[in-house]
Formats: structure tokens, sequence, C-alpha cells
């Protein structure tokens, strides 16, 4: 009887795309299997990997010039699943990874970028923006990617605010911008609201640099932030679900681009017909750089895990890490960076297991 084994991982993030983990998974599969039916399907939570995992091989990219974390300008990706509906990574534009260890500061860096490139969207056709939220160098609440669709931010004095977190405590007064010929949807992987204890700055600030002082610098600017959103009839944003996604940005879109804020998990999987390939599958094999306890809450491959579970079905964990995990099925590198060639021993070594095959 030939089995069916779906593979379904995240990128590794600063290695291997989604969709080069799932060859070398494949590949892996193949040889403890080599008459089983083998589907491809490559995921992302709304962070790294996403056009990767929405994106078929041939669908048209672009590069745009923007503005990036610290003013200069980048080159960011802008990708197109139909004429009307574009998609991109905020990382693309305001990414830690466009910045060296010694650049890393949330009180300086913006996500200016990120509205450019909604708007660069827009004037191209689309009617949807879909951005991905994660991997961002940011936290700045979204007021970069305002000011790039046309929104002002004020002091006392009337004097324009610096870019960046750190301004954002002498914030009185914000204007409003462009009228946006598109829907955008906010894609978060994370679940952490603007402010409180468990908010964006303290959270995701000292990730991307900041000092404990600048963290707390940070979350009284997101705090002003969120009495001002308060004031102009959206005092929810500040405890929102993903409002503190890529240091604030999820608010923000919610705010001042009138986004819908989605988990990006739950989007992605229902995107690329997960639950429809699940269900004739005998063996998931799902994974990610480092897998732990925070990965089952909202990212890509703890919810495959959830809903492999939840129908019955084998389901196998491979990763580079894995930490405090028990009663899954998971083989990781013990920290080692795994190349393709290591990935495909695990995803071998994984079917076995999971089949009660002996060991190669």
């Amino acid at each position: 009887m030939s089995h069916l084994v779906l593979i379904a991982p995240a990128a590794f993030k600063g290695t291997l795309g989604p969709r080069q983990v799932a060859d070398a998974l494949a590949a892996g599969v193949r040889r403890a299997l080599p008459e089983a039916s083998v589907l491809l399907c490559p995921i992302s939570d709304g962070g790294d990997g996403l056009l990767d995992a929405v994106l078929p091989a041939g669908m048209l990219r672009e590069r745009l010039q923007v503005t990036g974390p610290l003013g200069d300008r980048v080159s960011a990706e802008l990708g197109w699943i139909d004429p009307e509906t574009a998609i991109f990574e905020s990382a693309t534009a305001c990414g830690i990874r466009l910045l060296r260890p010694d650049q890393l500061d949330p009180l300086r860096t913006t996500t200016r970028g990120v509205g450019e490139l909604i708007w660069e969207a827009g004037e191209r056709g689309a009617k949807r923006v879909v951005v991905g939220l994660g991997g961002s160098a940011t936290v700045d609440g979204g007021t970069g990617m305002a000011r790039g669709l046309g929104w002002t931010f004020r002091d006392s004095s009337g004097a324009g605010l610096l870019e960046g977190g750190g301004a954002l405590g002498d914030l009185a007064a914000l204007g409003g911008g462009w009228s946006l010929p598109a829907h955008v949807i906010g894609l978060a992987d994370v679940t952490t609201p603007l402010v409180g204890p468990e908010g964006a700055a303290l959270v995701f600030g000292p990730q991307k640099g900041a000092t404990p002082e600048g963290a707390r610098r940070l979350a009284q600017g997101l705090e002003l932030l969120a009495r001002l959103m308060a004031d102009h009839g959206r005092p929810d944003l500040a405890t929102l679900p993903g409002g503190g996604a890529a240091g604030g940005l999820g608010a923000g879109l919610v705010f001042f681009a009138k986004a819908q804020l989605m988990a990006g998990a739950e989007w992605v999987l229902s995107r690329v017909g997960f639950d429809a390939a699940l269900a004739k599958a005998d063996l998931v094999l799902t994974g990610e750089g480092s897998f732990d306890r925070t990965s089952l809450v909202g990212k890509a491959s703890g919810e495959v895990v959830r809903r492999a579970q939840a129908a019955r079905k084998r389901v196998a964990v491979v990763a580079g890490k894995v930490e405090g995990l028990i009663g899954l099925h998971a083989l990781d590198g013990e920290g080692r960076t795994l190349d393709a060639a290591g990935l495909a021993a695990l995803g071998e070594r994984a079917t076995r297991q999971a089949f009660g095959l002996p060991a190669a």
C-alpha cells in the first residue's frame, strides 16, 4: 500500500526558505519510502518565507526602491497573487536582516518603506494588499508606515516628529493621510498586543537592540500612541491581539491603513489548501529553525501540528533545535545549522520512525 506524506515546513530563518526545506525533506522521505506519494506544501505565518509559500513558481515578483529601516533606500520585493492582489513581507522594507548587528536601534528605525510599498501596489492597480508581519527591526507603532501614506506627526509645539519609536514620547497630534484605493490585510505571526507588560516594546524591543531604558522609552511612546488612537475612536487597538506584531505595525496598519488584521498561519494554510491535503495524508512533516512551546501559539509549524493532531494523523517535527516538548515526535540538529543534506537525513529518520521501519 502506498503512503501519502504531506510535507509542510516553514522557513529555517537565515538559511533556507520553505520551498527549499520541503524539497530537502522530500528527498529524505523518498529514501525511506520510495513508493510513497509526496505532497509538498511549504508554509509561512506571515513572516519569513511568505512569498515562497504563497506564490507558485513563475508568478510575478518585482523589486522596488523604498525607504529602509534607517532611512536609506533598499530594494524591496512585491509579489502578485493576481492582477488585483499584491503581497509582500514587511521585513523586505524594514527587516532586521537589512541591518548589521551594530546598526540595530529601534529608537530610530522606521517602517516608512512598508507604507510606500502599500501605496506603490495601489498605484499599480492592486485592490487588495497583503502585508506579512514579522522580522522587523522596528518598534514605531506603524507611524513610519503611516508617513509613507501621507500621515503627519507633531509634538506639542507643532514641530514635526523625528522618525522611529524613540520620538513617540513627544507625540501630541497626528494628521490624516491619503485615501487608499486598496483593502489592506495584515498577517500577524504573534498575538502580542501594542501596549502593556507583554506589549510590543518590552517583548520585542530588546530583540531589536534596545537597552532596558530604551525599551521603557519605547513602551511609553506606544502607550501615548495608543491613547491618541483611542481619542480618534479606536480604544481597542491598545490590546488587540497581534497589534504588537512587527513592533506595533499590526495596530498601525489597522488604524492608519484601515487594515484587517488576521492570524498569518491560518490565512496561509487556507490559501495553500492545507486542510484538503491533510485529509489524505498518512504522515505530516513540518518544521522550522527553532521549535519550542512558543511555536505552538501562532506559528505556522505549530498550527500544522495542532491540525494534524486534531485530525488524528501521524505528525513529526524537524528543526535545527527543539526545546521543552513532550509527547511530540520531534527530531533536531542538536542546535547545528542544518543544510539540505542534514534536513534530508532527518526527514528520512522521521519517516522511518513514524512507520516503524528499520534505521538506515
